[in-house]
């Protein structure tokens, strides 16, 4: 049975689409989705990541483009992205005082 619902994406373009959800009341995941697996190295036996290991009761993969999105025109798009929003040209090297 699929539980739909509607999210927003970025890539490869912005769009809304139709995804499938996890099962809320899934024994295995909780509703999750997945697990985390934690894993050592062989050898010295520490900590060397982590593992998504996906449920059963959901596809990651099982979505459906609905409506793209228009692209903001260029005038329109921040063009200040990194900068200090205090000072007008970036960077200063003078005292906030």
């Amino acid at each position: 049975m699929l539980r739909l619902r509607i999210q927003l994406t970025d890539w490869p373009r912005r769009a809304l689409v139709l995804t499938d959800t996890p099962r809320p009341g899934c024994p295995e995941c909780g509703g999750e989705g997945g697990t985390n697996r934690d894993y050592g190295d062989p050898f010295t036996g520490e900590y060397a990541g982590t593992e998504w290991e996906p449920c059963a009761c959901w596809d990651e993969n099982r979505r459906w483009p609905l409506l793209p999105l228009p692209r903001l025109p260029r005038r329109l798009r921040r063009r200040d992205r990194g900068r200090d929003p205090w000072s007008p040209g970036g960077y200063s090297n003078e005292p906030p005082f």
